[in-house]
């Protein structure tokens, strides 16, 4: 099945920019309610404009258990292992405390929130499509995103996924997300982004693989069949990182974010107590990123070792964090109202 919604770039195109005011200091949280405004301190959003020459490709790969690494060897995930070793990197980042949950921790990624909406987090609890429901009602105020800074900086956003549900990101943020694209075939999906790479100037490509997922609830994560798709993955992922290295142009801009929304053992990936759930991987490739170990480059950051981790103290590398490691790549100030890498952004360079 595939379906491609252009229903955020209609939108923007339907409405002048003047329908939704930027002043200094602020910057849109697209979705409704609209009469709400997310204010920004002063040097961090403003009226910044994203770089030419900066893009990002950010990569989720549902599902991926970093021991699924450590199984297959760098024979079976050679792209994987090179950019972990190539990259600023982790195998051993955490999900959102509350839920290791697919939709609630890509809601993070985007926002740099955590869950629980009563202490400041996006509220996305639920993990199934929902036509009709936003990341604002859930939260019950404003809420801005990666994609609405990048918007207020006259950039562009592009998401490819392989679940229906993400469609709530371009419900929540019209006019940030400027095209949608579902696609359950993986391989379908990952040449319509490469593509899309190739030929439209996007400063954040957004790249949802479900494959380790689809394979891990069917068969048993960590099964012979979810190390097979984790495989696949590290394939689908090559295609993406070889269209960026054979290009000039892509290699010069493009700098790669990769993470997972939770791992899995056995039946699933739900307890959000266990270890091989809430351990995840994180990292950033490309230009002006040298090989280090993320724990080792921010002193500010706590390395959990094996415990989940509060939200209190200092963090452990976060899925979450992607939100604004990327707003900082485009040299843009963080998303508004975000927790995650806000007061102590994660560093991912040595300058």
């Amino acid at each position: 099945m595939r379906r491609t919604s252009v229903v955020a770039a209609a939108v923007a195109a339907l409405l002048p920019l003047s329908a939704t005011p930027v002043l200094a200091g602020t910057a849109p949280c697209d979705g409704p309610p609209r009469t709400a405004a997310a204010t920004v301190p002063a040097g961090e959003a403003g009226r910044r404009v994203v770089p030419e020459d900066r893009r990002v490709l950010a990569i989720s790969v549902d599902g991926l258990n970093p021991a699924a690494l450590a199984r297959l060897g760098e024979q079976r995930t050679p792209v994987l292992h090179r950019l972990l070793a190539q990259g600023a990197s982790t195998r051993n980042a955490r999900t959102a405390r509350e839920l290791t949950l697919t939709l609630p921790n890509h809601t993070g990624m985007v926002t740099g929130r955590r869950i629980d909406a009563a202490k400041g987090g996006h509220g996305v609890t639920w993990n199934t499509h929902r036509p009709g429901t936003t990341v604002q009602r859930a939260a019950g105020h404003a809420v801005a995103s990666v994609f609405s800074v990048v918007r207020a900086a006259s950039g562009e956003s592009v998401v490819f996924t392989g679940k229906e549900k993400f469609t709530l990101f371009e419900r929540s943020w019209p006019r940030g997300v400027d095209a949608l694209t579902y696609e359950e075939d993986p391989l379908a999906l990952v040449k319509a982004a490469r593509r899309d790479l190739r030929h439209e100037d996007r400063a954040l490509t957004f790249v949802h693989l479900a494959t380790p997922d689809v394979a891990g609830h069917a068969h048993g994560f960590m099964s012979r069949s979810y190390l097979d798709a984790v495989a696949r993955a590290d394939r689908l992922i090559g295609k993406l990182v070889r269209a960026v290295e054979r290009d000039a142009e892509l290699r010069r801009e493009v700098v790669v974010v990769l993470t997972a929304d939770h791992g899995g053992r056995g039946a699933g990936h739900y307890d959000a107590t266990r270890y091989a759930d809430y351990r995840v991987p994180f990292l950033v490739w490309g230009r002006g990123i040298e090989a280090a170990d993320l724990y080792r480059i921010n002193p500010d950051r706590s390395a959990p070792g094996r415990s989940r981790t509060s939200y209190a103290g200092r963090q452990p590398v976060r899925n979450g964090d992607l939100a604004n490691v990327v707003t900082r790549l485009l040299g843009l100030g963080p998303v508004p109202g975000s927790e995650l890498g806000r007061t102590d952004p994660l560093v991912v360079d040595r300058d």
